[in-house]
């Protein structure tokens, strides 16, 4: 079987695991992944950038050359090969959990109970949930979904097109220890700044295919795509910015502003001013839009490995001038 198709196979398999099962409670690949770098951390941590390189540069590397042995053992199985992809993309995307935690936090909104919003919304981002109110809270939530679409399904799958299972693996290695070292607490202003500036490297290019998609995809495409163009710049993130854009001009809606992250405040630059303020029902139409932008990636990355081995087919079977050459001597 071509590479290509064992990748549009199993990549198509995994998404619909993700989609039957969602994430596992226990003894998912993730979290195994994170126990081993917190080890490492504990053996390496200095408060020094050099000594964050090399955890950076083991933790991740180590799992993605992991990966690699195990795909190149496979290659040419078939379906070995389609399996190994399958269980890769299920274990590396989390579309819908990450739905299902938006939606419970909707839920509780709905139900006027904002104590339960506040206790779910840890479990979608690390802002202090006690001090906002109903529509801070819808906020956050939409503004976490748009962002980990980029993160937890697109970037992905964006990488497993690119590199196969090493790109899937050693794409979620990088966005799990950002998640872990990457921000600029006084532990990790130093440590972490190789697995922060890694992953802002490695989720450039599906932020932008996540913003793309989200203006195919959302319910108005010159409000995305005016967003995107006058707000994305103004975002601390180089990769939120433009999918946390795109996704408030498409819903219509306003992101951005004040918020709390252990204690402290920051206040956010206002995406898509001319949207209205965020509602709990909000929520709802962000999971939709973030599951038709993942299936609409899913298709992008098949159409662009068979294009691409198409191009390379056809590149190689071309007869140089020279070879034709002596063909007719």
């Amino acid at each position: 079987m071509r590479a290509d198709r064992e990748f549009v196979y199993g990549a198509a398999a995994g998404l619909v695991g993700d989609l039957l099962l969602g994430d596992p409670r226990r003894g998912h690949p993730v979290a195994a992944f994170g126990r081993a770098a917190g080890a490492v951390e504990r053996v390496l941590w200095r408060d020094h950038r050099g000594w964050g390189v090399l955890h950076t540069a083991l933790c991740a590397g180590g799992a993605a050359g992991g990966a690699l042995l195990v795909s190149r053992a496979l290659r040419g199985r078939g379906a070995a090969s389609v399996a190994l992809t399958a269980a890769a993309t299920w274990a590396v995307v989390g579309g819908t959990s990450l739905g299902r935690e938006a939606r419970a936090v909707g839920g509780a909104l709905a139900a006027g109970d904002l104590q339960a919003a506040r206790e779910r919304l840890p479990h979608l981002c690390g802002r202090d949930p006690q001090a906002l109110d109903e529509q801070q809270i819808a906020r956050a939530v939409v503004e976490s979904v748009a962002e980990n679409t980029s993160d937890a399904v697109v970037g992905a799958l964006v990488w497993g097109a690119l590199a196969g299972v090493p790109g899937l693996v050693g794409f979620r290695a990088v966005n799990t220890l950002d998640a872990m070292v990457g921000h600029k607490s006084p532990r990790y202003r130093r440590f972490g700044w190789a697995s922060a500036r890694l992953d802002d490297v490695a989720g450039w290019p599906g932020a932008r295919l996540t913003a793309g998609l989200a203006v195919l995809a959302g319910g108005d495409a010159r409000g995305a795509v005016r967003a995107w163009r006058a707000d994305a710049d103004k975002h601390p993130s180089p990769n939120a910015g433009p999918v946390e854009a795109a996704f408030a001009g498409a819903l219509g809606v306003r992101l951005g502003g004040a918020l709390s992250y252990g204690g402290r405040v920051e206040n956010r630059p206002v995406l898509n001013g001319r949207g209205r303020p965020v509602e709990f029902g909000d929520i709802e139409r962000a999971v939709r839009l973030s599951r038709r932008v993942g299936w609409l990636t899913l298709a992008a990355c098949a159409a662009g490995r068979v294009a691409a081995h198409a191009l390379g087919k056809t590149r190689g079977g071309a007869e140089s001038p020279s070879a034709r050459a002596k063909g007719r001597a």
